[in-house]
């Protein structure tokens, strides 16, 4: 094992809205995502220091790209949000790591925000979030 850049990720695609898995990594200029654990405060009136219990795995992600309405690209996909209620399969894998269940992590989008800043540039965002229970685990495909 080494470290690592973030650069050259293998795969970043989502479902458009009929279930067909896109890339767009060439649109996406951004990503964050995280997966947090719940936690349960299980402190007893004996203790001097926090107790916890670990609870449900989530995961969250926000992309956030340049407009591209060409076929297939990111518009195509993201254009359904406001008037769809599917939930979307995102593929993640970089470095020879994949993050998913199935392979892919279930996720709802939950916002296609569009931006033009005063200097002329067109971008988006999009938060996810977990849909359907799975936990989202690391593995090497």
């Amino acid at each position: 094992m080494a470290k690592e850049s973030g650069l050259g990720w293998t795969s970043l695609s989502v479902d458009d809205s009929s279930g067909t898995l896109r890339d767009i990594r060439n649109d996406v200029t951004n990503l964050e995502f995280a997966t947090p654990r719940a936690v349960q405060d299980v402190t007893g009136i004996d203790k001097s220091a926090m107790e916890r219990l670990l609870l449900l795995a989530d995961m969250s992600m926000t992309l956030t790209g340049v407009f591209n309405d060409a076929s297939n690209a990111s518009h195509e996909v993201f254009k359904t949000v406001p008037s769809t209620s599917v939930a979307r399969e995102i593929l993640l894998v970089v470095s020879g790591q994949r993050l998913g269940t199935t392979p892919q992590v279930t996720m709802l989008a939950t916002d296609y925000a569009l931006t033009r800043a005063a200097t002329g540039e067109l971008t988006w965002s999009v938060p996810l979030v977990l849909a359907n229970g799975a936990v989202p685990t690391w593995d090497t495909p």
